[in-house]
């Protein structure tokens, strides 16, 4: 399978394999896909088993999220396990801030085959209500958005154009915005459209991630509001904004520190463009969890239960809530494997270096006593 996840998301990665098998490539293919089917539905079944006897948020022991912190000064995340509209709004009015302008709203239309995505009907009111347009940018590693033509047959698959405009900002090219105090970068090379917004309103879909460990709101700001070649020269670490094999592989080197640290600097980047951050909000969905990310054409199973909505005008404080929730959810333990073994919450610390928020948090719940 996980042959399988890797050259259906990187078609350089099946260039590569296919190379090496030579004239009976396409058998093994075929081969490896009826074997990563089989093994799919196997887990499936075991995944439906698992959540027959698992906890669900209201097994959580708040208190012992090892970020919270009762200190006023420290930055408010709000929670709700109302993953619902009314949810969604009332999470984003607990935030006192109001977008104005021209809205931008940025989330993540998924790859093609996978439906863990934010769900259409769920943001819709709230996109609706600021007459807000979506916005993403193309994927710099093959698959079915690596093209504005194939990334919007997957935007009017996914549904996300039957409810606001979408734009691709890096449709037209790309522009830089300068990074200060950057270890790796110098400037941040972003979709040209995004000059054309007064707000963005940051919505995610936490999850798990290949590379990053985990995506939250600072991988959708950087990595996902990079240009094509501005996400090579993330994962490149300011080496180059042309993609590169090696920078798309290895995750137990010094190179790929340096590509998480450079998320949390690109990250700052778009901060600092929009009012260092007085001109942006960030909500983020708990639900779907897979260990993949919504850019893998082929995730795995979703093992964990729904946990909630949460909402900051701080992406460090609430990127590391979220992180805290999944060690303290009682099913939480593959995606924790997968934010370790790729040194995700790194991304926390170095966001904190660039001065971009605090991982200490006060936690606001919204839920009804």
């Amino acid at each position: 399978m996980t042959v399988l996840t890797f050259t259906h998301l990187f078609p350089c990665f099946r260039l590569k394999l296919a190379q090496s098998l030579g004239a009976n490539s396409k058998v093994w293919f075929m081969k490896i896909k009826t074997l990563a089917q089989a093994t799919i539905a196997a887990l499936a079944l075991s995944g439906a088993a698992l959540f027959s006897s698992t906890a669900t948020a209201a097994d959580i022991d708040f208190t012992k999220l090892e970020h919270r912190v009762t200190d006023s000064s420290a930055p408010v995340v709000y929670f709700t396990s109302d993953i619902s509209p009314e949810g969604l709004q009332a999470a984003y009015e607990a935030l006192g801030r109001v977008p104005s302008g021209k809205v931008a709203f940025k989330l993540s239309t998924g790859e093609a085959g996978n439906d863990n995505h934010l769900d259409p009907d769920l943001i819709k009111n709230l996109i609706q209500q600021f007459k807000g347009t979506i916005v993403e940018c193309n994927t710099a590693y093959g698959g079915s958005r690596a093209s504005t033509l194939a990334h919007r047959q997957v935007i009017k698959d996914h549904g996300f154009d039957a409810i606001a405009q979408v734009d691709i900002m890096d449709e037209e090219g790309s522009m830089e915005i300068p990074v200060t105090g950057g270890e790796h970068l110098k400037f941040d090379r972003v979709g040209s459209h995004l000059a054309n917004y007064d707000f963005m309103v940051v919505l995610t879909h936490f999850k798990g991630h290949a590379m990053g460990g985990f995506g939250g709101a600072l991988k959708n700001i950087s990595i996902g509001v990079a240009s094509q070649e501005g996400k090579n020269l993330i994962h490149t670490a300011g080496h180059t904004d042309k993609f590169e094999w090696g920078a798309y592989g290895p995750i137990d080197t010094p190179e790929h520190v340096d590509f998480i640290e450079s998320m949390a600097e690109a990250a700052d980047a778009v901060s600092d463009h929009f009012d260092h951050g007085q001109k942006m909000l960030y909500i983020s969905v708990m639900n779907n969890m897979s260990v993949d990310c919504d850019c893998d054409g082929s995730p795995a199973p979703v093992d964990m239960h729904d946990i909630g909505i949460l909402a900051s005008l701080d992406p460090v404080a609430l990127d590391q809530a979220c992180v805290d929730l999944v060690y303290q959810a009682p099913d939480g333990a593959s995606l924790i494997e997968r934010m370790e073994s790729r040194q995700g919450p790194h991304i926390l610390d170095h966001a904190v270096k660039m001065g971009l928020g605090q991982k200490s948090y006060q936690l606001v719940s919204l839920d009804q006593k």
